[in-house]
């Protein structure tokens, strides 16, 4: 089937990094350069690739990151004292704690550590709260405030929308739902989030015009869930094996992409949907810290 359908998450990031690198000139003609602190603990391979990524598009739209990798066996402690060095740091606009953490640490105390006005990744009870409550002044998490980007850069109807979200987790169904209910311009939707212990989970999906896949299971989303022309964005990413991929494994999304795209209205790829916008979003965080903090 033609692209027609498709939602280009690199070509709307693309946008984005435009917007972002105008603001991050207009802050270096004042003499500030946005700072970006990556901390890493251990070596978990998927989240050296994550932070990689993300520190090469900063190089590439001029923001200075410097990423502080600490061992696997560093205790709450110590990691909870290099938080608040970076807090006190004046150079240092942003903060990103790389998720998931060593088993020995709770991840909630490093969150909840990192100050409210840099904790670009928006994971931080204030900017929970924020987001909550409608108070713009927070950051939004960078995934679901990219899928939301994604929906209003393609043009996708969002108020009055019947919205199903699956899953419930802290980093995009919660926060996904929250962005999109608020009494607010490009919200305004009616939101069911669906999750384990929800009965009947494709009957609820049938319903939705905007489909919000981010439950974490491999082709989750079949062909007879989604309503003919409902706006479908995956946001999972599963490795299943593949014995024509290279080692052996591919990533794929929780949409079974191949059966859905024919049906859907518009539909993200997975790669190269949501996971741009992502760091696109980080990015603009990053930049709006350095404009807000000076």
């Amino acid at each position: 089937m033609a692209a027609a359908n498709l939602i280009d998450g690199r070509a709307i990031a693309e946008q984005l990094h435009t917007e972002t690198a105008q603001r991050i000139a207009a802050l270096k003609a004042r003499g500030i350069e946005p700072g970006l602190a990556f901390v890493r603990v251990g070596e978990d391979p998927a989240s050296k690739v994550y932070v990689g990524m993300k520190e090469k598009t900063g190089a590439r739209l001029g923001i200075r990151s410097a990423t502080h990798v600490l061992p696997e066996k560093t205790s709450e402690a110590e990691l909870l004292k290099l938080i608040a060095e970076l807090n006190a740091d004046k150079s240092t606009h942003g903060i990103l704690v790389q998720a998931p953490l060593p088993a020995h640490i709770n991840q909630a105390t490093v969150f909840s550590t990192v100050s409210p006005a840099k904790d670009v990744d928006g994971f931080h009870p204030v900017n929970v709260g924020k987001l909550m409550l409608g108070d713009t002044t927070g950051f939004l998490p960078c995934t679901p405030a990219g899928v939301h980007e994604l929906l209003i850069r393609s043009g996708v109807k969002i108020s009055g929308a019947e919205v199903v979200v699956l899953g419930r987790g802290n980093i995009v169904g919660k926060p996904m739902a929250a962005i999109l209910i608020q009494k607010a311009k490009h919200a305004n939707a009616t939101v069911t989030i669906c999750h384990s212990a929800t009965r009947d989970i494709a009957a609820h999906c049938r319903r939705a015009d905007i489909l919000v896949a981010a439950l974490g299971v491999a082709h989750f989303v079949k062909a007879d869930m989604v309503k003919p022309g409902a706006v479908v964005m995956d946001v999972g990413v599963n490795r299943i094996a593949d014995p024509q991929a290279k080692g052996g494994s591919r990533l794929v999304g929780d949409v079974d992409f191949d059966a859905v795209q024919p049906i859907a209205g518009k539909i993200t790829p997975n790669p190269g949907g949501v996971g741009p916008m992502t760091i696109a979003m980080l990015m603009q965080n990053t930049v709006r810290a350095a404009e807000m903090q000076t």
